[in-house]
């Protein structure tokens, strides 16, 4: 007989025991097969159940698994199980949407959930962004300028599901307008005998806040180190960046003149005055027409105090003194003053002296425009006369001012003695009062006093 301890197993049912002998020895039970998931990092699991009948439980990470047993199946990873594969929120799938169990005991595919990804963006000029979690899905990204600059666009994007950005790309841009400084308001006064001042300053720099790069300023008004005449003058600077962006300032030089009122010409008389007349530092000269001598200051200052220096001017009728005792005195009374013309005969009945003497009466006019005094010489000492207008000089002083200027005793002549004193002309003839004028004209000081007469509005027909 054989061993007792297997003599029960002899009497098992010869079905049974050949099931028995079936059974794999090694790897569980029958259909528990092996999983098509790899690891946990790509979402698969690898427990084993010892109920699974063939392929292994399907896990996701971030997805989710919805299984289907085959008909007339209990087991959702038997042979013939279909489970569909979907990714949550802000993933994709990667692989096939749906697995099979298949006869090898595998899933017919691998599958992983992976964060979505946005494009990665462009890093815009003068500036940057930061981002809280890169490119992936649900990130969000701020983007900053450099100093200068504005951000122009979104400044702040997320990574969507769609795998876009929810904004368009921002940029950097330059909107800030340079900066430049002027001077301030600069107040002058004009300098003596003069309507203008130099007026100097730095010339403003310009500075953009960005790049640093700037056009040439532009100056618009007079440029410093310039003469400023009297009153308000705007200067403007420009400058321009690279972006075309403007900045400009502005300011004002006031030039102010001081003045101490406008003075009148003398009556009979011209007035001629420097620089604008009445400002500070101007002089005005003065003298009086034919006939009329200058009383009171011949010139008169505008002083620092805007008061005029020295004393009112007059012209009076000018008075000559025949009684003086010596010829070169009574010369010196008509001294810058008035021009000689010494009519001398020796006989009144001389034809020569009564032609000359009517044709300068009626050229009166003329001789008072040139300031002309006729002083006539008539007969010979002792019974000499010397006269000056209605005025009669003692016979001995006639004398003198015929020696003193040589001229002859006993004949027809006529000396032409200027403001100086000079002899500038004699004549022995008879002599037309126009060539008289036109001569007289030539000379320097009646140059300057035709053109008082001309502001004057004084003019003969003569």
């Amino acid at each position: 007989m054989g061993s007792p301890a297997l003599r029960p197993a002899l009497l098992l049912p010869p079905l049974l025991l050949l099931l028995l002998l079936r059974v794999p020895p090694s790897r569980g039970f029958p259909g528990s097969g092996e999983s098509p998931l790899e690891d946990d990092e790509v979402g698969y699991s690898h427990t084993r159940y010892e109920d699974t009948p063939w392929c292994s439980p399907i896990k996701v990470k971030y997805g989710d698994v919805y299984c289907r047993a085959p008909p007339g199946g209990y087991y959702k990873t038997a042979l013939g199980t279909r489970c569909d594969i979907r990714c949550r929120k802000g993933y994709e799938l990667h692989g096939s949407s749906q697995l099979v169990c298949q006869s090898n005991k595998r899933w017919s595919d691998k599958v992983i959930c992976k964060q979505k990804r946005c494009p990665t963006l462009a890093m815009p000029a003068n500036g940057g962004f930061k981002c809280v979690d890169g490119a992936y899905f649900n990130s969000r990204c701020e983007y900053y300028c450099s100093p200068g600059y504005t951000l122009k666009g979104e400044r702040t994007v997320t990574c969507m599901d769609n795998k876009a950005w929810s904004g368009q790309p921002a940029s950097c841009v330059d909107m800030e307008p340079p900066r430049i400084k002027c001077p301030s308001v600069k107040e002058r006064i004009a300098e003596p005998n003069k309507l203008t001042v130099r007026v100097s300053w730095e010339t403003p720099e310009g500075r953009d806040t960005a790049d640093g790069i700037l056009t040439d300023v532009i100056l618009k008004g007079l440029p410093p180190g310039s003469n400023f005449p009297e009153g308000d003058h705007k200067i403007q600077y420009t400058v321009y960046d690279r972006a075309e962006n403007k900045g400009v300032c502005k300011f004002r030089v006031k030039v102010r003149v001081r003045r101490c009122g406008k003075l009148n010409a003398p009556e009979n008389g011209y007035m001629k005055c420097s620089s604008d007349g009445d400002n500070y530092g101007a002089t005005c000269e003065f003298s009086c027409i034919g006939g009329y001598e200058l009383q009171g200051s011949p010139a008169r200052v505008c002083q620092s105090n805007l008061a005029w220096s020295g004393t009112e001017p007059t012209c009076a009728a000018m008075n000559v003194n025949v009684g003086v005792r010596t010829a070169a005195a009574l010369l010196d009374q008509f001294y810058e003053k008035r021009r000689l013309l010494i009519v001398s005969t020796p006989t009144a009945r001389n034809l020569l002296y009564r032609l000359q003497l009517g044709m300068l009466q009626q050229a009166q006019c003329g001789l008072d425009l040139r300031h002309i005094t006729v002083v006539e010489l008539v007969g010979v000492f002792p019974t000499l006369i010397g006269r000056i207008g209605a005025k009669i000089m003692p016979p001995a002083l006639a004398l003198q001012l015929r020696l003193l200027l040589r001229i002859p005793l006993y004949s027809f002549s006529m000396v032409l003695v200027d403001k100086h004193g000079m002899d500038k002309e004699r004549y022995v003839s008879l002599v037309m009062p126009v060539a008289l004028f036109n001569l007289i004209d030539t000379f320097p000081l009646r140059k300057e006093e035709m053109v008082l007469q001309a502001e004057m509005g004084q003019t003969c027909n003569t």
